[in-house]
C-alpha cells in the first residue's frame, strides 16, 4: 500500500508555481506574508509563540503542509526546541500510518488492492465532504506560497477530481478550489467539468468548456445532437457574464465551427494568425501550398473567416502596409481564391469545385493593388480610372477600394490639399455603389464618418461646400436603393440639432428633385416631417395651397400628394425613388 503511505517531504515537495495567468502573484503574496509575519514577531513575539504552540498541540500537526513555515516563525520568535519536539511527538497519533497498516491487514485477509483502495478513497471522500473548511483550504497557499506537490498529483486521479467538482459546487467562493479547477482544465480534463457554475468562475475554464461542448455537437450523431445543443444553450444562458461571453480569443471555437479541425495544418496556420490578429509569411505559405498545389484542396470556407479576410484586405489595400514582395503573390492568391472559387459539398463530400473566375480575379487584385500602393496624386489617378472602374466590378475589389479610400481621405490634410469639387477617391465610391448593393452600408458609414469629421483647417464656406458634396453622394446612395438608412440618418441629424440647417435644406431639395410617386409609407414617415418643417423649407409649407403663390413648387406638390394618399401609417405604396437623376 505504498500509495497510502504518508509522504514526509510533502510540505515542500513542489517546484511548480501558483499557476501561470492566475489572479494571485505568488512571489508578491509570499513576500507580503513574510513581511507581515516579521512585523508581527517584532511587535509581539509572545503572540506568535502562543499561536504556534496551539498549532503544534493539534493531532498529527507534523504532517500539515505549513509545518516548516510555522517552525521558522516559532524559532525566530525565540521558541524552545525541546518544547516543540515534545508537543509534536506527544500529539503524533499516526492516523495515516494506522490507516495504511489497517489496509495492509485487510489485503492480507484476502481482499484485493483495488477493493481496499476503493474503500479508503470512499471513506476519505465522505470525511472531506463532512469536514471541509474553505477558509482553511485557502490558507494552504498562503502558508506554502506555491502549488503543493500533493495537489498536482491528486488531480491525476479521477476520483479526487470528482471530489473537487463536488466541493467547488458547494463552495464556489473558495479560491483554492477555483484554482484547482483551473489546474484540472489545464491538464486537459475540461470534458469532465459538467457543472456550469463551476466553469463560469474562470474565463479560461469556461472557454475550454465552450469549445468542448461545440466539438461534441459537431461530432455527435442524430440521436445525441439535440441533447448536446440543449446542454450548450443551458451553459451559455447560465448567467449574464456567460451569455455576453465575447472580446476574448475564441479562435478555437471559430476553427471548430468552420470545420478546419479536419485539416490540422490549415487549422494550425489559421489559428496562429487569428489569435494574434496578424498575418505572417510562414503561415500564409502553408495555406498557399494547400490551396494551390494540390488536386484536392481544403474547403474554401476555411479561408472565408471574416477576420482573416479583413487582414488580407488591410495587407493589400491599406496605405503604408508593409508586405514582403516575395510573398505578395501568395496573399493575392488566397484573397482571390476565397472571393471567387465556388466549392460545393454535399453530405461531407466535394460535389464540385469551380475556379473559372480565379485567374481574372487575381489579375484584377494585382492591378488595383499596384494602383493603391503607387502614391499617385489625384490628377495622376484620373488616368487609372478606366482600369479601376473595370476592376471594381469584382466585389472583393469593391471592399478593397473602400478600405483604400477610407485610409486616404481620413488623413487630416487630404481635403485641405484637394482642389477638385469631387475628389477622385470619393467619385470611386459612386461606382462601387452602382455595382454592389451589399456594400451600400459600408459606403454610407464612410460618408457619415467624413460628414461628421471636424475640418477646422478649412474656412467655414469651404466646409459647407465639402459637406454638400458628401450629401450629393448620400443622395446618389438613396437613388441606388439605400433609401431608409440615408433618410434615418438625416432625420437624426435634424432632431439632434447639431447640423447646419442649410445642409438639411440642401439635402431635402436634392431628394425632391430625384423622387416621384408612388412612395412607400416608410419613406413618407421619414421624409415628410423634414419637408413640412418650417425651418427647413420655409414659407412654402404655408403657401403651397395658394395657386397664385410662387412657392407652388415641388415642396408643395409633395406635401399635397402625401396628405391626400397617406392619411394613415398603414397605407402602403410602391417604389420609393425615381432612379433617374
Amino acid at each position: 500500500m505504498e500509495e497510502y503511505e504518508e509522504d514526509e517531504e510533502m510540505p515542500g515537495a513542489s517546484s511548480g508555481g501558483w499557476g501561470r495567468g492566475n489572479q494571485w502573484d505568488t512571489d508578491e503574496n509570499q513576500q507580503n506574508l513574510n513581511n507581515s509575519e516579521d512585523a508581527e514577531m517584532l511587535e509581539n513575539p509572545e503572540a506568535v509563540l502562543t499561536e504556534c504552540l496551539e498549532k503544534f498541540s493539534s493531532p498529527d500537526y507534523i504532517h500539515e503542509p505549513g509545518i516548516f513555515n510555522q517552525l521558522k516563525r516559532y524559532f525566530q520568535a525565540g521558541g524552545s526546541p525541546e518544547q516543540v519536539i515534545e508537543l509534536l511527538s506527544t500529539n503524533y497519533n499516526a492516523f495515516a500510518q494506522m490507516a495504511n497498516l489497517m489496509a495492509e491487514w485487510i489485503i492480507c485477509g484476502g481482499s484485493s488492492i483495488n477493493e481496499v483502495r476503493t474503500m479508503v478513497e470512499t471513506s476519505l471522500t465522505d470525511m472531506i465532504l463532512k469536514t471541509f473548511d474553505p477558509k482553511k483550504a485557502d490558507t494552504i497557499f498562503s502558508e506554502e506560497g506555491e502549488t503543493p506537490g500533493w495537489l498536482t498529483e491528486m488531480i491525476e486521479h479521477k476520483n479526487w477530481r470528482t471530489l473537487v467538482y463536488r466541493l467547488a459546487e458547494e463552495f464556489p467562493e473558495c479560491l483554492m478550489l477555483n484554482f484547482t479547477i483551473k489546474l484540472i482544465s489545464d491538464a486537459g480534463f475540461q470534458g469532465e467539468i459538467t457543472s456550469i457554475s463551476t466553469a463560469a468562475q474562470q474565463i479560461e475554464v469556461f472557454s475550454r468548456m465552450v469549445k468542448t461542448s461545440i466539438c461534441k455537437i459537431l461530432s455527435s450523431n442524430e440521436d445525441n445532437i439535440l441533447k448536446h445543443m440543449q446542454d450548450t444553450a443551458k451553459m451559455i444562458c447560465h448567467a449574464e457574464h456567460t451569455f455576453v461571453y465575447r472580446d476574448h480569443d475564441v479562435t478555437a471555437v471559430v476553427m471548430s465551427l468552420n470545420g478546419s479541425t479536419n485539416y490540422p495544418r490549415a487549422c494550425q496556420a489559421l489559428s496562429a494568425m487569428l489569435s494574434r490578429n496578424a498575418l505572417n509569411p510562414a503561415d500564409i505559405t502553408v495555406l498557399f501550398k494547400m490551396f494551390s498545389t494540390t488536386n484536392d484542396p481544403p474547403p474554401v470556407e476555411l479561408i472565408r473567416a471574416p477576420q482573416f479576410l479583413e487582414l488580407l484586405i488591410d495587407a493589400l489595400f491599406k496605405p503604408g502596409s508593409k508586405l514582403n514582395p516575395e510573398h505578395k503573390s501568395k496573399y493575392i492568391y488566397l484573397l482571390a481564391y476565397a472571393a471567387s472559387v465556388c466549392d460545393i459539398f454535399r453530405r461531407g463530400q466535394r460535389h464540385s469545385l469551380k475556379q473559372d473566375e480565379l485567374k481574372s480575379t487575381i489579375t484584377s487584385i494585382e492591378k488595383v493593388h499596384s494602383i493603391c500602393n503607387s502614391n499617385k496624386s489625384s490628377s495622376e489617378l484620373v488616368v487609372e480610372l478606366p482600369a479601376l472602374y473595370n476592376c471594381i466590378r469584382f466585389p472583393v475589389l469593391g471592399v478593397g477600394v473602400i478600405r483604400w479610400v477610407e485610409c486616404t481621405v481620413t488623413e487630416p490634410s487630404y481635403f485641405k490639399l484637394c482642389t477638385e469639387h469631387t475628389p477622385v477617391h470619393i467619385a470611386l465610391l459612386d461606382e462601387i455603389v452602382a455595382n454592389h448593393h451589399l456594400l451600400h452600408q459600408k459606403v454610407l458609414e464612410l460618408l457619415i464618418l467624413l460628414f461628421e469629421s471636424k475640418q477646422d483647417e478649412l474656412e467655414i464656406l469651404v466646409q459647407l461646400e465639402l459637406r454638400k458634396m458628401l450629401l450629393d453622394r448620400c443622395v446618389n446612395l438613396l437613388t441606388r436603393g439605400c433609401v431608409v438608412p440615408v433618410l434615418k440618418y438625416m432625420k437624426q441629424c435634424w432632431l439632434r440639432g447639431d447640423t447646419d440647417i442649410s445642409l438639411i435644406r440642401y439635402f431635402v431639395n436634392e431628394v425632391l428633385d430625384v423622387v416621384s410617386p408612388p412612395y412607400s409609407s416608410e419613406f413618407v414617415q421619414l421624409f415628410l416631417p423634414l419637408v413640412e418643417s418650417d425651418e427647413i423649407t420655409g414659407s412654402s409649407v404655408k403657401d403651397y395651397k395658394d395657386p397664385s403663390s410662387e412657392m407652388q413648387d415641388v415642396v408643395g406638390e409633395f406635401i399635397v400628394y402625401c396628405k391626400a394618399n397617406y392619411s394613415s401609417a398603414s397605407t402602403t405604396a410602391g417604389t420609393t425613388t425615381n432612379t433617374t437623376t
